[in-house]
């Protein structure tokens, strides 16, 4: 299915429970040249991402008042916002080592890209989304935890990438399964979703048995290594936000600059 376009005529299961799907193929091998320098490659992709976020932030506001009054996004809203936040996800696929192949400036991809994003447009609630803000707070907690880990130790999955000229399997599913818990994350609180985030340990056995696999992450079914990997992540994102917090307020505390006040000459 192409981003960003409605698919009338679904059953209701598929509205109701159909989350956000970020499809990945896994390359076999990765060239160790654009793995070193895979950061200054992307810069450009940096910069027009800020642009693309300062848009899309003016776009969710109108479109929040377009999904009360509507019960949906507009087409044109839903179609940009999707295109934004596909654009972001190849990007975070490239800057996590997830591929190897350089994202296109378009924020419709080529059909043989190797990262793409399905999201389906669907009737919203009003009621959640007048609380939308509320409601991903949750949601918006686990997901900075986990990306917060996944970087706390970005430069020993990019040592270990380079030196292996590929990302080990257990790292690549915990890796794609926290990048897929963000884009859920995104897709909910840019309301192009009713479907709140979940899989950040993948897909059950049995989803993957009964479904047909389509890319490496669709099904996500993780290996124990990968789930232990996962847990690494949220265990480092919370100390490093515990450490951040605790460094903040001790610099915050009111310094004792009690000097010494020489009397005054009668």
């Amino acid at each position: 299915m192409a981003e960003g376009q409605w698919s009338p005529g679904r059953a209701e299961r598929d509205e109701t429970e159909f989350r956000p799907a970020l499809d990945i193929v896994e390359p076999p091998r990765q060239r160790r040249l654009t793995v070193l320098l895979r950061l200054l490659m992307l810069i450009p992709h940096f910069i027009v991402l800020f642009f693309l976020h300062v848009a899309a932030f003016f776009t969710v506001v109108f479109g929040w008042f377009a999904a009360l009054a509507l019960g949906r996004l507009p087409d044109p809203v839903f179609r940009f916002l999707t295109g934004v936040l596909g654009y972001d996800m190849r990007v975070s696929a490239s800057d996590m080592l997830l591929i190897d192949r350089y994202p296109p400036f378009a924020l419709t991809p080529p059909a043989d890209y190797p990262a793409r994003i399905e999201v389906r447009a669907t009737p919203l609630n009003r009621l959640a989304v007048l609380f939308r803000i509320f409601l991903m707070i949750p949601a918006a907690i686990v997901q900075s935890l986990a990306v917060y880990g996944w970087w706390a130790l970005g430069f020993v999955w990019w040592v270990i990438t380079l030196a292996l000229g590929r990302m080990p399997k257990p790292l690549f599913e915990a890796t794609a399964a926290t990048l897929r818990y963000r884009m859920r994350f995104t897709a909910y609180a840019m309301m192009l979703t009713p479907a709140y985030p979940k899989g950040l340990f993948g897909d059950d056995a049995f989803t993957g048995e009964r479904e047909a696999r389509r890319s490496s992450t669709r099904p996500l079914v993780m290996s124990a290594a990968a789930k232990w990997l996962v847990v690494l992540f949220l265990v480092l994102g919370l100390a490093g936000n515990v450490t951040s917090s605790v460094t903040t307020s001790w610099s915050d505390e009111p310094k004792d600059d009690t000097r010494l006040v020489e009397p005054l000459a009668p």
